[in-house]
């Protein structure tokens, strides 16, 4: 369990360096005016790392008591991971 909890969030951090680059693209989402869309975006791109950290925090906290529950947490930020990852694979 502790090894699927390092090896996971090794990869959560090694994408926080694509992430910075999208995060600071994803402004120019305003260049048309600001709407709730554009809004909305960037603020899915910038929930990234609080995510990370968050989902870590509490899969560490009770990793010992409720395994499945643990797991499940810290699948929660992969779901960033593998929308950036099919952006960079296209």
């Amino acid at each position: 369990m502790k090894v699927y909890l390092i090896l996971t969030q090794i990869v959560y951090v090694i994408f926080l360096l694509p992430w910075l680059v999208f995060w600071g693209l994803s402004f120019m989402s305003f260049d048309n005016g600001i709407g709730v869309a554009n809004t909305s975006f960037v603020l899915a791109i910038t929930a990234y790392p609080i995510a990370v950290v968050a989902c870590s925090l509490i899969a560490w906290f009770i990793h010992k008591r409720k395994k499945k529950t643990a797991v499940i947490v810290n699948l929660i930020p992969m779901l960033w991971v593998l929308g950036l990852g099919s952006l960079l694979l296209l």
